[in-house]
């Protein structure tokens, strides 16, 4: 059986306190809800990002249709306007001015048509060019809330960080007063028992697994010398007794 002071047995108690701290601090590390809230923000503003991308591409698409049925629309408008002043100036055979008039109505029909298709574009314009500054604004929006939550995460984690600093240094001074082989045999059981190494026995009830040990056991524990170091028969960890342990 492993032997170390009492005292310093009783210090395990304080050297768990401790790690149990720093587990706690790292499951808040671990677990902060502007991290959560950063990573949903984040996502959100990917899939903004590829509709803004998106959109933008249909603008220019759609800026080049605009820009195709203004230069057809003109095109007609020339060709009317210079067989109009042909048509005005009276020159060429009488053959000739008519059908210059038989084209000219055939223009105008063609510039309806091609003036119609002209405004739905354009509507068509309006309405991209309208969902893609509401994807920049969204954009923008997500931005800002991106920021805010990210300094806010930060301060989280320089609070924990300080915290952290200022309980692994009040670790190391609990160490440096305890047996280095008794400190030894508590990293090596709690280890595997999720970070609890030692536990207090009060009442005769294991701290680190809850149960009540059984009345062989507490017999041994009882016969046991203050500087034997004892461990809980179900879950393995170091037992520290105290005037609580009720033995």
């Amino acid at each position: 059986m492993p032997k170390a002071p009492a005292i310093d047995q009783q210090r395990l108690l304080d050297l768990q306190a401790v790690d149990t701290r720093l587990a706690q601090l790292a499951h808040r590390r671990a677990t902060l809800p502007e991290q959560t809230e950063l990573d949903g923000l984040e996502k959100e503003r990917r899939r903004s990002a590829d509709m803004l991308v998106a959109a933008r591409t249909l603008v220019g698409d759609v800026e080049r249709q605009v820009a195709k049925a203004e230069a057809d629309v003109a095109q007609v408008r020339d060709r009317a306007a210079r067989n109009t002043r042909r048509l005005e100036s009276g020159t060429g055979s009488a053959k000739d001015l008519q059908g210059l008039q038989h084209e000219l109505e055939s223009l105008a029909r063609r510039q309806g048509v091609l003036e119609d298709e002209e405004l739905v574009v354009m509507e068509r314009l309006e309405q991209v060019q309208f969902a893609a500054a509401e994807l920049t604004t969204t954009d923008t929006e997500l931005t800002e809330q991106i920021a805010d939550v990210t300094a806010r995460r930060d301060a989280s984690l320089a609070e924990v960080a300080q915290e952290e600093t200022a309980v692994l240094a009040r670790r190391q001074a609990v160490v440096m007063g305890i047996d280095d082989a008794l400190v030894a045999l508590y990293e090596k059981v709690r280890a595997p028992r999720g970070g609890v190494g030692a536990a207090l026995l009060r009442s005769r009830r294991c701290g680190g697994c809850q149960l009540e040990l059984n009345a062989s056991d507490l017999s041994e524990i009882r016969r046991a010398a203050s500087d034997d170091v004892v461990f809980c028969e179900e879950c393995g960890r170091v037992l520290v007794r105290t005037e609580e342990s009720g033995l």
